[in-house]
């Protein structure tokens, strides 16, 4: 059984999309749902509507919950591979030693094959590649210098230009993997349909702003 962890974001769809074109066809997505907004190895924002996306690819789907506490979240992500009988899995880490060698350990201990396409990925190189095939956009932020005009914005050629400044100025990471913000993919090449948002708001909580869709639905392309 071939798998990916799910969260919705560009880099786990990235992740998969690339995988597909070596060969490997994504069987199922498996999206932890984790009670801590903040957990270290997982997103939590809009995680629900993954459910959409996977009818949109047309591949089987499982929701797992978690607690998301550090390090304990682990034996969820760890229970969730071997209850489906994953043999090989797909993560879209980019450049986080923390869930990477995580991961690489579960995989190491259940003996499933880690596939991670987009590890070592130059940040600007992926955006621009999410820019010109997907339409994703930014739904969480949570460092200095991401405002709330971010929240919902596509990810284009806009956008990474007002990231290149930010990394200048704050010394971000362009990727989000230090935690600066958090995406959600619209539409892919692999997506049948795309998703449509019909109702979001923005909140905000402290330093942190978040893109909460409340309803939406797919669409023929």
């Amino acid at each position: 059984m071939i798998a990916a962890l799910y969260s919705g974001g560009k880099d786990s769809t990235l992740a998969i999309h690339k995988m597909h074109e070596r060969g490997k066809t994504t069987e199922l997505l498996i999206t932890l749902v984790s009670d801590n907004r903040f957990s270290y190895m997982l997103q939590r924002i809009n995680v629900e509507w993954t459910r959409l996306q996977a009818e949109a690819m047309g591949v089987k789907h499982v929701f797992f919950s978690t607690k998301g506490e550090k390090e304990k979240e682990l034996v969820d992500i760890r229970d969730a591979l071997e209850q489906n009988g994953v043999t090989e899995l797909i993560t879209g880490a980019v450049a986080s030693r923390y869930q990477a060698d995580r991961i690489n350990g579960i995989c190491r201990e259940l003996r499933i094959k880690h596939h991670s396409p987009l590890w070592g990925m130059d940040p600007f190189m992926e955006l621009n590649e999410i820019s010109e095939k997907f339409d994703a956009i930014v739904t969480q932020v949570s460092a200095e210098g991401f405002d709330d005009s971010m929240l919902g914005a596509r990810i284009d050629q806009r956008l990474i230009g007002k990231l290149q400044m930010l990394h200048q100025r704050y010394k971000i990471n362009m990727s989000f993997e230090g935690g600066e913000a958090e995406s959600f993919v619209l539409d892919a090449p692999m997506f049948k349909r795309r998703v449509v948002i019909d109702r979001a708001r923005k909140e905000r909580e402290g330093q942190v702003g978040a893109y909460a869709i409340e309803a939406a639905h797919l669409q023929d392309k």
